[in-house]
C-alpha cells in the first residue's frame, strides 16, 4: 500500500514538472517572438551596425580546421574544411533581458543582420557562390556570433625541392573586401588556428597553424586594410612514397652493376642494362605526372635522373667491354702496360683467374711439370720422352749425314746393288717432303695456339674490367643511397 502511494505521488510530481517547463518554453517562445518583431521593426542589413559612422566596427575571426581535403600538388591547390567563427556587436539589436522573463539569447538566421564580408583573398575556387546562411547567436548586449562550416579551396606555393620528405606552409589570408580598416577592423581571436576537432590525414601532418594580422597599404587606395593570414605548417608522410617509389628504385639501381658479373657469353648484358633503364623511366614519369612543372626538382627525381645516368654509363661500358671480350685472333696483343696493370696486378686484385685456375695454380702447375718430366720406368709401358720431341732442325742435320755418308760407302766397296741405290734415295726424297709437311703443320699448330693465347688474353682483361667496373658502380649505388637518405633526414 505504502509503495504504491509513493509511486502516485512520483507521478504526480513528475506531470507537475513537464507541465511548468513546457509552460515556460511556452513564455520564453512566446517573449523570443515579441522581442523578434521589436527588434527587427526597423531593422536594416545593408548598413553597417554602427551608431557613429565614424567609429570603427571590430569583427573577430577564429578558425577551427576540420580536415584536410586534398593538396594537388601539380595545381597547387589546397583543399580545406574549415569552421569559420566571426563575431561582432550590432548597436541596434539590444535588449533589456529582464522585460522578457530574462532571455539573453535567440537564434535567428544569418541572412537577417548585417554581416561583415570577410572573404579569402587566396581562394583559387571557381565558385563564388554565398556563405552558408546558418544560424546566428544573438545576444543581448548586441553580441552576434556566426558559426559557418565551408570547403576552401586557396592557392599554395608548394616546393618540391625534397620530395616525398618535404614540408609545405599553405596561408590561409582573410580579410574584409570592400570595408578598409576605419570602417571595419579584423582580430585573430587565438595566436592559431584551433586543431582540437582535426581529422587526422593519410598523407599530411599537421605541426602547426599560427596566425598573425597584418595591416597592408594596397597600391589603389590610401586606407589600410587588415587581414589575419593562417600559416598551415604541413609534414609530408613518406612512408608511402619509400615503399613505392623511393624503395623499388634502390633495388632496380642495385642491379645495374650485377650486368658486368653477367659472363659475356650469356649474350643479355646490354638486355639487361637496357630493361633497368626503361623500368626506372616508368618510375620517373609517375613522379613527374604528380609534380608541378617547376624549376625545382624533387630529390626523388633527381636521384632517378642520376641512376639512370648510371645505368646509361653502365651500358656503354658493358658494350665497349663486349667488344674487347671478342676481339679474338685478329686483333693486336695485349700492350704491355696493360698486361702488367691489368693481368697482372688488377686481376689479383679483383680475384679474376683463366678456367680452372685458383689463387693456388702456379705451384700447382710447377709440381705436374715436374711430374711430366719424370722418364716412365714401368716394364709394362713404353718409355715416355724426357721432355718435348726432337727438334726438326736435328733431323735436317740427320738427313744431310746420311747423304754425305751413302757416297763413302759406296766407294769404299760395300756391296749395294744398283736398285737398292735407288731406293734409298727415293727414300731419302720422301723423307725430306714429310719433314717439309711436319714443318707446315708444326708451324699452323703454333700459329692458331699463339692466335688463341691473344684471344684468351683479351678475354681476361675483359673480365678484369667486368670486375673493376662492378665494385666502382656498387660504391656509386651506396653513397648515392646514403646522401639522399642524409638529405631527407
Amino acid at each position: 500500500m505504502n509503495t504504491s502511494l509513493a509511486f502516485y505521488i512520483f507521478c504526480l510530481t513528475c506531470i507537475f514538472t513537464i507541465g511548468i517547463l513546457h509552460g515556460a518554453d511556452a513564455a520564453q517562445g512566446k517573449y523570443a517572438q515579441q522581442l523578434f518583431n521589436e527588434l527587427f521593426q526597423d531593422y536594416s542589413n545593408a548598413l553597417r551596425p554602427v551608431e557613429d559612422t565614424d567609429s570603427v566596427l571590430n569583427v573577430t575571426l577564429q578558425i577551427t580546421l576540420s580536415q584536410i581535403k586534398d593538396m594537388d600538388e601539380r595545381n597547387q591547390i589546397l583543399a580545406a574544411y574549415l569552421w569559420i567563427r566571426q563575431s561582432w556587436y550590432d548597436a541596434f539589436l539590444k535588449w533589456d533581458k529582464d522585460q522578457y522573463d530574462g532571455l539573453d539569447s535567440i537564434r535567428i538566421p544569418s541572412n537577417l543582420v548585417w554581416r561583415p564580408d570577410i572573404v579569402l583573398y587566396n581562394k583559387a575556387d571557381d565558385d563564388f557562390s554565398e556563405p552558408v546562411n546558418t544560424n546566428i547567436v544573438l545576444r543581448y548586449d548586441g553580441k552576434i556570433t556566426w558559426d559557418a562550416p565551408v570547403i576552401t579551396k586557396s592557392s599554395c606555393v608548394v616546393d618540391v625541392s625534397y620530395f616525398p620528405f618535404d614540408s609545405q606552409q599553405c596561408n590561409l589570408t582573410f580579410g574584409s573586401w570592400t570595408y578598409n580598416g576605419n570602417q571595419v577592423d579584423i582580430f585573430n581571436s587565438l595566436d592559431s588556428g584551433d586543431l582540437s576537432d582535426f581529422i587526422e590525414d593519410v598523407e599530411w601532418e599537421i605541426h602547426g597553424m599560427p596566425a598573425v594580422r597584418n595591416v597592408i597599404t594596397y597600391g589603389c587606395c590610401s586606407e589600410p586594410y587588415p587581414d589575419v593570414t593562417f600559416t598551415l605548417i604541413l609534414k609530408r608522410k613518406s612512408s608511402f612514397y619509400i615503399f613505392n617509389l623511393l624503395l623499388p628504385c634502390l633495388l632496380i639501381s642495385f642491379l645495374a652493376p650485377l650486368g658486368f658479373y653477367l659472363p659475356a657469353d650469356s649474350g643479355e648484358k646490354v638486355s639487361l642494362g637496357v630493361t633497368v633503364l626503361l623500368a626506372l623511366t616508368v618510375f620517373q614519369l609517375m613522379v613527374a605526372e604528380s609534380m608541378p612543372p617547376s624549376e625545382n626538382v624533387p630529390l626523388i627525381g633527381k636521384y632517378y635522373i642520376a641512376t639512370m645516368t648510371m645505368i646509361t654509363a653502365s651500358t656503354a661500358l658493358t658494350i665497349i667491354i663486349m667488344n674487347i671480350h671478342y676481339c679474338g685472333s685478329g686483333a693486336k696483343p695485349v700492350p704491355h702496360w696493360a698486361r702488367v696493370v691489368i693481368l697482372d696486378y688488377m686481376s689479383k686484385i679483383f680475384f679474376v683467374y683463366d678456367v680452372g685456375e685458383n689463387c693456388t695454380s702456379s705451384q700447382h702447375a710447377k709440381g705436374q711439370d715436374l711430374i711430366l718430366k719424370k722418364p716412365n720406368t714401368s716394364p709394362k709401358e713404353p718409355v715416355q720422352y724426357e721432355r718435348k720431341s726432337q727438334p726438326l732442325a736435328n733431323i735436317r742435320n740427320h738427313d744431310s749425314t746420311l747423304k754425305k755418308k751413302f757416297p763413302e760407302d759406296v766407294s769404299n766397296g760395300y756391296d749395294v746393288q744398283g736398285e737398292n741405290s735407288r731406293d734409298i734415295v727415293s727414300c731419302c726424297s720422301c723423307y725430306r717432303i714429310l719433314i717439309k709437311n711436319i714443318e707446315y703443320i708444326a708451324n699452323c699448330v703454333r700459329r692458331q695456339k699463339a692466335n688463341h693465347a691473344k684471344g684468351v688474353e683479351w678475354k681476361k682483361v675483359a673480365k678484369v674490367m667486368d670486375r673493376f667496373f662492378m665494385w666502382i658502380f656498387f660504391i656509386m649505388v651506396f653513397f648515392m643511397s646514403i646522401l639522399v637518405m642524409g638529405k631527407a633526414l
